[in-house]
C-alpha cells in the first residue's frame, strides 16, 4: 500500500494554499501507477521521491529525485509540490539543506522553521530561468480563450513566455476586476498551450510596486485553476526582473487562490548576479 501524504503549500493554514500529494517512498512505482495515484488523488500535483541519481550534491539522506505528475500527466517541475514535500521531509527529517533531480534540473530547497518553534518554510532555488516573445497570433488565440479583450491587458506587462523549471505565459491584467473574472474556454486554451508546450498561465494584477494578485488557469492538468503556483511565481520573477518591471534586487508578494477560497502566499526573492530565483512559503499538513 503506497502512503501517500496530503500537504498544502504556500499557505500554514490546511483550507488554505495549493494541496499537493507526496509520495515519500516512490521505489515500487512505475510511471503508470504515479499517474494513477495522481490521477486519484484529483490535485494539481503530486510528487513522487526515489534515490538520488549517482554525482547529485547533498547530504546523505538529504538528497532525491523527484518526479511531479497533474492528473493527466507529467510535468517538467512544480513548485507548490516541492515545498509541500519539503515541509513534509523537514518534518521527518529536520529544517535543513535538500537538493532534489527534477525533469528540469537540480533544485535546492531550503527549509527552516519560522519564528523558533513555529511551523515550517521551504524555499526552492530555480534552475536558470529564461523569457521568449509571444507571437502576436497566440496572444490573439490565447486572449480568444480567456475572454478577454485586448484593452484588458496592462500595457506594462509586455506578453511573453517566462520559464523557471516550467513554460508559462504571462499576461497583465490591467484591473483587479478583470484578473477576478475568470471564465475561460477550457478546450481551447488546452489546445493552443499544449501547442506552445506550456504548464500553466500566469494572470497577474500589480497592487504596488512588490505587490502581485495572480491566477493560473491549469486545464492541461486536468483542472480548472492552480490555487498556487510556485513554478509559475518563479517563472514571473525572472520575466519581471527581465524587462525591467522590479530591480535586480527585490523581494516580491504574491497572492493567489483568494478567488477560489484558498488563500495562498509565495515570496519570490531575487538576487543581484544571480539570474536564479527563489519562491517560498509556508507548508501544512492536510488531515
Amino acid at each position: 500500500m503506497t502512503d501517500v501524504l496530503r500537504y498544502t503549500a504556500f499557505s500554514d493554514d490546511p483550507a488554505g494554499g495549493n494541496p499537493a500529494g507526496v509520495v515519500l517512498d516512490a521505489a515500487g512505482l512505475d510511471e503508470a501507477a504515479m499517474l494513477k495515484i495522481a490521477a486519484e488523488l484529483d490535485y494539481s500535483e503530486t510528487a513522487f521521491l526515489t534515490a538520488p541519481p549517482e554525482g547529485l550534491d547533498g547530504a546523505p539522506g538529504r538528497a532525491f529525485t523527484v518526479r511531479y505528475f497533474s492528473p493527466k500527466a507529467e510535468v517538467p517541475f512544480c513548485g507548490h509540490a516541492t515545498v509541500a514535500t519539503a515541509v513534509a521531509l523537514g518534518e521527518r527529517i529536520g529544517p535543513g539543506e535538500l537538493v532534489l533531480a527534477t525533469r528540469a534540473g537540480t533544485v535546492p530547497v531550503s527549509v527552516t522553521r519560522e519564528d523558533g518553534a513555529g511551523g515550517l518554510r521551504a524555499t526552492l532555488t530555480s534552475v536558470e530561468p529564461h523569457t521568449e516573445d509571444l507571437d502576436p497570433a497566440d496572444l490573439a488565440e490565447a486572449l480568444a480563450a480567456l475572454d478577454w479583450p485586448a484593452a484588458d491587458l496592462d500595457p506594462a506587462f509586455p506578453p511573453r513566455i517566462a520559464y523557471a523549471g516550467a513554460r508559462h505565459l504571462v499576461l497583465g491584467a490591467a484591473t483587479r476586476a478583470r484578473l477576478a473574472d475568470l471564465a475561460y474556454d477550457f478546450d481551447r486554451l488546452e489546445a493552443l498551450m499544449q501547442r506552445l508546450d506550456l504548464t500553466t498561465v500566469q494572470l497577474v494584477f500589480r497592487a504596488g510596486p512588490a505587490e502581485f494578485h495572480v491566477r493560473n488557469p491549469f486545464p492541461v492538468g486536468g483542472v480548472v485553476e492552480d490555487p498556487a503556483t510556485g513554478a509559475a511565481a518563479a517563472a514571473f520573477g525572472a520575466y519581471a526582473r527581465e524587462i525591467g518591471l522590479v530591480p535586480d534586487a527585490a523581494v516580491l508578494t504574491l497572492h493567489q487562490g483568494a478567488d477560489m477560497g484558498r488563500p495562498g502566499v509565495l515570496t519570490v526573492e531575487l538576487r543581484s548576479g544571480d539570474s536564479r530565483v527563489r519562491v517560498g512559503g509556508a507548508g501544512a499538513l492536510i488531515p
